[in-house]
């Protein structure tokens, strides 16, 4: 089975992700920040170097999806490829910061990939508030996100919409996340379970 967590920057997905994987003893697969060669380029010359990040996270998360498909195991992953073609290259796309000879040549690689590829069992969506997503990349301080635009999380929010409600044909639970503090609470997580299990295994309390 595959699980997505599915949200914008600093929406929590790395911590549920990891909650959830141990609360069900799910493995998971987290999204290579740390391990892209680009990131940091990528944050202080977004035009030059889009392309360059956008095929690596492409290429990482297509290898993720092969890995699962190719075992028994339940995956939880940390942000999906389809997140990755549809809000984040679509959004660099929009603002100019990736030509259209680039993003053909993404997209005709994407397209490629979806013939070997299959949706989630379940796609988590948390969705966040600007303000919320703010918060919390201070609080966890990345130097390269301090100085992320206003503008930029609006519109990957947006384009998170679109794709979540318009674009994809899988199972999503949705999940308010402002006014939830599933780490610290334990009511909040709780509440998560609840949903999860309700969807996947048929189980309400």
């Amino acid at each position: 089975m595959h699980i997505g967590i599915a949200g914008n920057i600093g929406s929590g997905k790395t911590t549920l992700t990891r909650m959830l994987a141990k609360h069900y003893g799910w493995t998971p697969f987290f999204e290579a920040v740390e391990e892209n060669p680009y990131i940091e380029d990528y944050y202080s010359d977004i035009k030059r170097w889009s392309f360059c990040l956008e095929v690596f996270f492409l290429k990482h998360r297509f290898e993720d999806l092969l890995k699962i498909g190719q075992s028994q195991t339940t995956f939880i992953q940390d942000r999906t490829i389809f997140e990755g073609v549809y809000v984040f290259t679509e959004n660099n796309r929009r603002m100019g910061n990736m030509s259209d000879r680039d993003y053909q040549t993404y997209i005709d690689l994407f397209e490629s990939m979806m013939m070997v590829a299959k949706l989630p069992d379940l796609m988590i969506y948390l969705r966040a508030s600007v303000p919320h997503l703010v918060g919390n990349i201070q609080k966890r301080g990345r130097e390269y996100e301090q100085a992320m635009q206003l503008e930029y999380l609006k519109n990957l929010n947006e384009l998170y919409e679109d794709f979540i409600f318009n674009k994809y044909k899988g199972r999503v639970l949705t999940i308010d996340v402002d006014n939830l503090d599933y780490e610290h609470n334990p009511n909040d997580f709780a509440s998560i379970i609840d949903r999860i299990d309700g969807l996947l295994f048929g189980l309400f309390t």
